[in-house]
């Protein structure tokens, strides 16, 4: 039926007595998006915080007492407040619902700020830090489910990521602000983009699977006349209420997640890619950029070394989101894991030579910023974009907020692992060795990618739900 239905063509009949197809606007899909990325954009800044402000708490003994070590527990603080947050906010997104569900997030981030404003000890830096981590679970839970429901596959290929991309924005507004302004003026002006982003989405209209879910149809319809600007919208009505009936039909416990096999696939290939691209090293590099490039040495100080870094993350997310939509989720993730594989592989033989001074690396003092920089370009073909524009395609309308729990769970843990391997390894072994292990899991990854990780380019949620319960 609903192939049926997609291949009819919907007409209106103009002035002239000829009929025209009403295609609708893709626009207000792409403002929704722009929206609720203010939401991403302020998870990015959290994520990233303590990458400027590490250097700057432990080395300001006039108003804080905090030693290196006690402030590396900041970047571990964080995935513990997802890991907690995941287990229960996913319940509340059903209560609450897909749009409130996404304002909600503004709450930890600014209870986060305010208590960075007056933070002085460990303490209250750590509690700041798990506010955050929640807010991670509430972002993972709401804003791509939301975007993946309110657009069609034309404008979800490319848009659909502009949620990572405006988050690594984030990331490098912060490490800006961070090099120049203080704790508590960063805290101040960041406090404003949550209430800008309440007062923002509040205008948007519900998510119309949310509301055909409800049973709310006359709501559901003028949310797809909004969101596509057509006077007619009964033909993406009734498909829509087809696919989300069908889907809302089938079993929902948590036991489905493992013994039907759509729910199985889908667990597996969006486990492995969060896991997979954590394990790249991608958190560590975020939240520890500046005591990296310090460590590293170079020329270049490490604030600019972590401006240029994570700038160039962001402005290739964007351009090669047009190389995921048109080469596929799949091959471009196959792709960008496995070079990053071999970039790290080389950065790790640099800091053994470094490190044990087999040759004199003195004049290649340039090479650390350098790999990053390569790291940079082939992350963002497809490690840096793919498993979270894939978090609101994979699941079944019945069991989405269950898998994403498990999602966000698995997530949480791959950013606890890496980022205390990287200090445990770096304090007792060397620079070389997580940068190895990295390597190493990189190249596994790639191969496992061309069986686990399905192909949803172009498809609707329905086709892609249909494509997993035949094996991709």
């Amino acid at each position: 039926m609903t192939a049926e239905l997609k291949n009819e063509s919907h007409t209106n009949i103009s002035a002239n007595g000829l009929s025209k197809v009403d295609n609708g606007k893709r626009w207000p899909q792409i403002l929704a998006i722009l929206t609720v990325s203010l939401g991403s954009f302020t998870n990015g800044v959290l994520f990233v915080w303590s990458s400027p402000f590490t250097l700057v708490i432990t080395k300001d003994k006039e108003n804080y007492s905090i030693t290196e070590s006690e402030a590396s527990y900041f970047n571990v603080m964080q995935p513990v407040g997802m890991l907690t947050a995941s287990l229960f906010f996913f319940k509340i997104a059903e209560f609450l619902g897909r749009k409130k569900a996404v304002m909600s997030l503004a709450l930890p981030h600014l209870i986060s700020w305010i208590i960075t404003i007056f933070a002085r000890s460990k303490w209250e830096f750590y509690a700041a830090r798990i506010m955050a981590g929640i807010a991670d679970a509430c972002m993972f839970c709401s804003v791509p489910p939301y975007v993946g429901e309110i657009c069609t596959p034309e404008v979800r290929g490319f848009w659909g990521n502009v949620p990572t991309f405006i988050l690594y924005v984030g990331q490098v507004c912060i490490t800006i602000l961070g090099s120049y302004l203080s704790v508590q003026t960063t805290a101040y002006i960041c406090m404003t983009v949550p209430i800008i982003f309440v007062v923002l989405v509040s205008i948007l209209p519900e998510s119309p699977y949310q509301l055909i879910k409800d049973g709310k149809y006359d709501e559901a319809k003028s949310s797809i006349m909004w969101l596509q600007r057509k006077e007619n919208v009964e033909h993406e009505f009734v498909a829509m209420k087809f696919d989300v009936e069908r889907q809302t039909s089938e079993s929902a416990r948590w036991r489905d997640l493992i013994f039907i096999e759509s729910n199985r696939k889908a667990l597996r290939a969006g486990t492995f890619l969060r896991f997979s691209q954590q394990l790249s090293g991608v958190a560590v590099f975020a939240s520890y950029t500046q005591p990296i490039f310090e460590k590293a040495g170079g020329s270049i100080s490490p604030q600019i070394s972590s401006m240029i870094f994570l700038g160039l993350i962001a402005v290739l997310n964007l351009f090669c989101s047009f190389g995921v939509d048109r080469f596929g989720r799949r091959l471009s993730y196959f792709y960008s894991i496995l070079i990053c594989g071999f970039i790290l592989l080389g950065m790790s033989l640099y800091f053994i030579f470094d490190q044990y001074q087999f040759i004199d690396v003195s004049s290649l003092s340039w090479f650390p910023l350098a790999g990053m920089l390569s790291w940079t370009v082939c992350y963002s073909f497809g490690l840096g974009v793919v498993p979270t524009l894939m978090l609101g395609e994979l699941f079944s309308v019945s069991i989405k907020s269950k898998g994403l729990c498990i999602l966000i769970v698995f997530f949480g843990l791959s950013v606890f692992l890496t980022t205390n391997l990287f200090h445990l390894f770096t304090s007792n072994i060397g620079m070389f060795s997580p940068y190895m292990i990295y390597g190493l899991c990189c190249l596994v990854s790639a191969f496992i990618t061309l069986r686990w990780v399905p192909e949803t380019k172009g498809k609707t949620l329905e086709e892609i739900q249909q494509s997993l319960k035949k094996g991709y």
